[in-house]
C-alpha cells in the first residue's frame, strides 16, 4: 500500500475535534511514510468534518479542490461573545438574548445570505504584514483585516433551543463560519459566537464517505 500513497492517492478524513489540519497531516506523513502529503481547506482545530487529503501527485490537485463551494453544519450559540469568535479564547461578553423573536432571527439569516462582504476572525491564518493574523492577536496586538467578498448559496436556521441556533451553510470559498457567527449576533444586537462546526461537504466529496483518522490508522497498520 506504501507506493500507492507515495505515487498518489485522495483521502477523505474525518478530522477529530482538537486537532489542526496540519496535525493530521504531520500524522498521516508519518503512519503512511511518504514526503509529499497536503489538505484542501484548513478546519479549526475545535471544528470536526471532512478534510481532504492529497497524497504524491495527488498534492498538485489541492489548490483546485480548496476552491471549490463547500457545506456546513453547527450551532451558533447568541447572547455571548468571544475573540476568537468560537470557544478557543474566553467569553468576553454576555447580554440578554431573551428579547430575540423567531423574526428577528429571519431577518438577520436573510442579512447575511447572498453576495456579502466579511471581514476574517482576527484569530485566523490571514497574512498581516507578514505575519499570521492569529499570532497578533494572541499577543494583544491590533488586528486590522479587511472585508472580502463571500456568498452564502444557503443559510438554514432552526431557533427551537435558543440561545443555541443550529444551521446549515452552502457557501464559497474564502467564507468563514466564525464570522458568519459573529455577524449573525451582532445583527440581532446581543452577539453571537460558534459553538459548534462540522464540514460536510467539500464540492461533490461528502463526509458520508470519510473515514475517522484514527479508524484510517488503524486499517492502514493492519493491512502492514
Amino acid at each position: 500500500m506504501q507506493n500507492t500513497y507515495e505515487e498518489g492517492r485522495l483521502l477523505l478524513i474525518n478530522k477529530p475535534v482538537d486537532w489542526t489540519s496540519f496535525d493530521v497531516v504531520k500524522k498521516l506523513r508519518y503512519t503512511l511514510k511518504v514526503k509529499k502529503i497536503g489538505h484542501a481547506g484548513t478546519l479549526d482545530p475545535l471544528a470536526t468534518g471532512l478534510l481532504i487529503i492529497g497524497t504524491g501527485k495527488f498534492t498538485k490537485k489541492l489548490n483546485e479542490l480548496q476552491g471549490l463551494d463547500k457545506t456546513y453544519e453547527g450551532i451558533i450559540e447568541i447572547g455571548k461573545t468571544t475573540p476568537s469568535y468560537d470557544l478557543e479564547t474566553e467569553f468576553d461578553s454576555e447580554v440578554d438574548w431573551s428579547h430575540v423573536t423567531p423574526e428577528d432571527i429571519s431577518r438577520a439569516k436573510e442579512l447575511l445570505s447572498g453576495p456579502i462582504q466579511q471581514v476574517p476572525p482576527a484569530h485566523s491564518a490571514v497574512k498581516v504584514d507578514g505575519e499570521r493574523a492569529y499570532k497578533k492577536a494572541r499577543k494583544n496586538k491590533e488586528v486590522k483585516l479587511e472585508p472580502r467578498s463571500v456568498t452564502i448559496y444557503q443559510f438554514e436556521v432552526e431557533a427551537d433551543e435558543l440561545p443555541e441556533v443550529k444551521f446549515k451553510v452552502a457557501c464559497s470559498k474564502g467564507t468563514y463560519i466564525r464570522s458568519l457567527a459573529h455577524d449573525f449576533g451582532q445583527e440581532l444586537g446581543v452577539g453571537g459566537y460558534l459553538k459548534k462546526l462540522v464540514r460536510t461537504s467539500v464540492g461533490e466529496y461528502q463526509l458520508s464517505d470519510a473515514v475517522d483518522l484514527d479508524e484510517f490508522i488503524r486499517q492502514h497498520n493492519e493491512g502492514n
